[in-house]
């Protein structure tokens, strides 16, 4: 795992798309931005013309060297910054984003053939995503399983891709569960 300096970024919206229903796919393009390991978080920072800002972490779906960064991120109704993402965020439109964050719980390639068990739920498998896409592209030698588990098939984050990743080959397992 690479450690990269953690500093505040201003990214471009590139695109967004309805991931979920309450939930949106959002790519961004940060210039300056150093890449991140899979399983990475940043912070975004939205700043209202008063000047009131109001900051909230969201897990990276991406990962590797690049200037791309892509999020999903799910709506918290009541919430200060989530609401904005999902309706009101377009293209074109910048954001402040701090990061990359967090080195406890990051997955990058290895030599060891241990395997590597996966839990998520709803949104929570968006940095369980970027480890298991991330895994997909490597060589590394470790068996994953991602045990998934959504209310509905309507609430599935990233289920093309998942099955897509599965259907590579017999290093990765995915297993969705509807509860």
């Amino acid at each position: 795992m690479s450690r990269r300096s953690a500093a505040w970024h201003v990214a471009t919206v590139v695109s967004t798309r309805s991931e979920t229903a309450t939930a949106r796919r959002i790519e961004l393009d940060v210039p300056t931005w150093p890449g991140n390991d899979a399983g990475s978080h940043l912070d975004v920072r939205l700043t209202a013309p008063d000047g009131y800002q109001a900051s909230r972490s969201y897990s990276v779906a991406s990962s590797g060297e690049g200037t791309r960064v892509m999020l999903a991120v799910d709506e918290v109704p009541e919430g200060e910054v989530s609401p904005f993402l999902v309706h009101d965020l377009r293209e074109g439109d910048r954001l402040e984003v701090h990061g990359p964050l967090g080195a406890f719980f990051v997955w990058a390639p290895s030599d060891d053939p241990a395997p590597v068990q996966l839990i998520a739920g709803g949104s929570g498998v968006v940095p369980l995503y970027a480890m298991a896409a991330a895994h997909s592209e490597s060589d590394d030698p470790a068996p994953f399983r991602l045990l998934y588990s959504v209310r509905s098939p309507g609430d599935v984050f990233f289920g093309d891709e998942l099955r897509a990743i599965a259907d590579r080959g017999d290093r990765i397992r995915v297993d969705l569960v509807y509860t």
